[in-house]
């Protein structure tokens, strides 16, 4: 008796063991806001300039960081509403920023960004319109 109790214990001992050994895949939140943006080719226009770009958005998390757009960059979320969003990201050792959405309508965001990219920092706002499709 005592030898399958002790069994017992070791095979649980190793399940815990082993179970926390492995590291778990990071799956990242779904964030109410931007499910709700139409998929498409969005124009972003930055505030008080002729500046805009076009993008086609597929997954809107491009948003989040549009200075950091080629960056693999961790998040983290500071505020998630249906008509608002806030997220902290951080790329490596020195870039960061945070980005502020807030919804208008399901095709109209405006999007503030700042933080540091390259050693200098900036300071974004766009208005995002879905324009067509993609």
């Amino acid at each position: 008796m005592k030898g399958i109790t002790l069994m017992k214990m070791i095979s649980a001992c190793s399940a815990a063991f082993l179970a926390f050994s492995f590291p778990a895949t990071a799956q990242s939140p779904e964030l109410e806001l931007l499910n709700g943006l139409q998929k498409g080719e969005w124009t972003l226009k930055q505030r008080g300039s002729e500046i805009s770009k076009k993008i086609c958005l597929g997954n809107p998390a491009i948003l989040l960081q549009i200075q950091h757009s080629q960056s693999s960059c961790s998040r983290y979320v500071i505020q998630d509403t249906p008509k608002s969003v806030r997220v902290s990201y951080k790329c490596g050792p020195a870039d960061h920023g945070v980005t502020t959405i807030k919804r208008e309508a399901s095709n109209l965001v405006q999007i503030q960004s700042q933080g540091i990219k390259g050693n200098a920092p900036f300071s974004l706002n766009f208005e995002g319109r879905r324009t067509a499709g993609c």
